[in-house]
């Protein structure tokens, strides 16, 4: 698809207060470690990731969601009144019914006529919602809408800690699975899309391309759908990392090409690459086979880990933040989410 009305009126990404490092994480599966004969600094040598963030325990999905929520709109300078769809697109939320976005739009005060639900996609939900939204500006339906995600990792990050704790029959085999846990990271992102005309922004979408290799399903699953995803449930994952980054790698490679033949851009016309950010050999190797200049990709990974839906638009929102990405260039957002998924889109910012 390809956009002609859409324009990005603001991007705002929120770090939590937390940093967790690795080497703290280590610390607390020293038993594990000793028992299992595992080095120490295993998990950042792994994945590049020295720490990452969390929010205060007992922090909801929609309340970081709302904090990035009403930066971006104070950002935008568009009034409530104009915002007729709110999107919440990530993995964690307060509870599975009613929608959480239903709670950040009460938060933010947003006009009862807007449309209102939750877009799920894994860590592809925010790219999701972001053609959601972009095909009801393109098509008239909205003048502007207000697209938030959430993620709170912390429970996550604690129920596989006690499982690595207390399952005396893990081994150095059985064990790779529950290590992908170990790097998500909390955050939150928002953004407003808007018709043209109606923000001063001239920040563009251009549009993008989405593909399915569906047959990957199974390498990363997780949750304890009866719990939710707040703080007290028991949130678990299993994830054959090994496969997943291979995988997801080709479709990604099948992905690049129909995302430059839809949108007629080339590799030299980006500025700037915003990945989702999982670890570093994932990078590498992503990079090597799209054939992409790795030093135009902007990393995040090393500070925040992986941030689920906020990973790939709050790398956006900093590369903005620090002037890695300026007004005229062109950026490509490149999204992989578990399924397995992959979406792709171009901004010119």
């Amino acid at each position: 698809m390809l956009y002609r009305q859409v324009n990005i009126a603001a991007i705002n990404g929120k770090l939590p207060p937390e940093a967790v490092t690795s080497a703290d994480i280590e610390s607390r599966l020293k038993p594990v470690y000793e028992r299992l004969k595992l080095p120490e600094g295993r998990l950042e040598l792994m994945t590049g990731i020295r720490e990452r963030r969390f929010w205060a325990p007992g922090t909801l999905p929609s309340e970081a969601a709302s904090l990035a929520g009403e930066a971006a709109l104070e950002a935008s300078g568009i009034p409530r009144e104009k915002i007729g769809c709110l999107l919440m697109c990530s993995v964690s939320r307060d509870f599975l019914e009613p929608a959480t976005a239903t709670v950040v739009h009460n938060r933010l005060g947003l006009p009862s006529r807007a449309e209102v639900f939750d877009v799920s996609n894994a860590c592809l939900g925010f790219l999701s919602g972001m053609i959601v939204l972009g095909n009801m500006i393109e098509l008239g339906q909205v003048e502007a809408g207000l697209l938030v995600s959430g993620e709170n990792s912390r429970p996550l990050l604690e129920s596989t800690i006690e499982k690595i704790l207390n399952d005396e029959t893990l081994t150095r085999r059985t064990v790779k699975p529950l290590f992908a846990s170990l790097t998500i990271g909390s955050g939150a992102v928002a953004a407003v899309l808007a018709k043209r005309g109606l923000t001063g922004s001239g920040h563009r979408l251009l549009g993008g391309v989405s593909l399915a290799a569906t047959e990957h399903n199974d390498l990363c699953r997780g949750g304890n759908p009866a719990s939710g995803m707040t703080d007290g449930s028991e949130t678990l994952m299993n994830t054959d990392s090994e496969m997943l980054m291979q995988c997801g790698v080709e479709a990604a490679a099948k992905t690049w090409k129909l995302f430059l033949s839809e949108t007629g851009l080339s590799e030299s016309d980006f500025s700037c690459y915003c990945t989702h950010q999982v670890g570093r050999a994932h990078k590498k190797l992503l990079c090597e086979k799209l054939g992409i200049d790795i030093g135009k990709d902007f990393a995040t990974l090393e500070t925040m880990g992986n941030v689920g839906s906020v990973s790939c638009p709050v790398t956006l929102a900093a590369a903005v933040e620090s002037g890695a990405l300026k007004e005229g260039e062109t950026a490509a957002m490149l999204g992989i989410g578990s399924g397995i998924n992959c979406t792709m889109l171009g901004v010119k910012w």
